[in-house]
């Protein structure tokens, strides 16, 4: 009687740990780096599978070619909230795959804000007109070893450019792109 007992909790103490709900980390930070810029970011947990990611940055601009006298360069600064949900988390568990960091697949709302404070650039008198981008995006975020992650996303969404601020007549509205590829390192 002893065994059976033993062995019925032992089973139902596997089927109570299996059947708990994946959840992203409270919070969770780091650095990332990608072809056109550099961010810092935060994720702080609002759900059990969704986090709001903050991140301050710099984004880069090239240009260049026949018309210019030489091969331009810009860093700006950038200023993002993204709410995102990770909705694959539980499946990530149950086939035995890594979540720490908030490695998963997720969807997100990135509402980045350009302010015009300061350039960094090659080129003198150069400015940048703020503009706020509102992109619906997709993505996965994965880890290798500790530390270390890479994220890929895309999407399309809506860009707002305050263009009377630089002196144009009318401020201006366009459809835009996020595609992202980066690779982290997480703290």
């Amino acid at each position: 009687m002893k065994i059976i007992l033993l062995t019925l909790t032992l089973c139902g103490l596997s089927f109570t740990t299996m059947a708990q709900n994946a959840s992203v980390e409270q919070s969770t930070y780091g650095i990332q780096t990608g072809f056109l810029g550099i961010w810092g970011h935060q994720e702080t947990k609002l759900s059990n599978l969704v986090a709001l990611r903050t991140e301050l940055g710099f984004d880069t601009g090239i240009w260049g070619g026949s018309y210019y006298d030489k091969t331009g360069f810009l860093l700006t600064p950038v200023i993002t909230l993204e709410p995102r949900w990770y909705y694959n988390l539980n499946k990530r568990v149950g086939k035995s795959r890594r979540i720490d960091g908030n490695s998963g697949n997720f969807v997100s709302l990135k509402t980045s804000y350009h302010p015009d404070w300061f350039v960094i650039s090659n080129t003198d008198n150069i400015s940048v007109i703020s503009d706020i981008s509102i992109i619906p995006t997709w993505g996965i975020r994965r880890n290798v070893g500790e530390h270390f992650t890479y994220e890929v996303g895309i999407g399309i969404g809506y860009r707002y450019i305050f263009a009377k601020q630089a002196g144009y007549l009318e401020n201006e509205s366009e459809t835009t792109a996020n595609l992202h590829v980066r690779l982290g390192y997480r703290f």
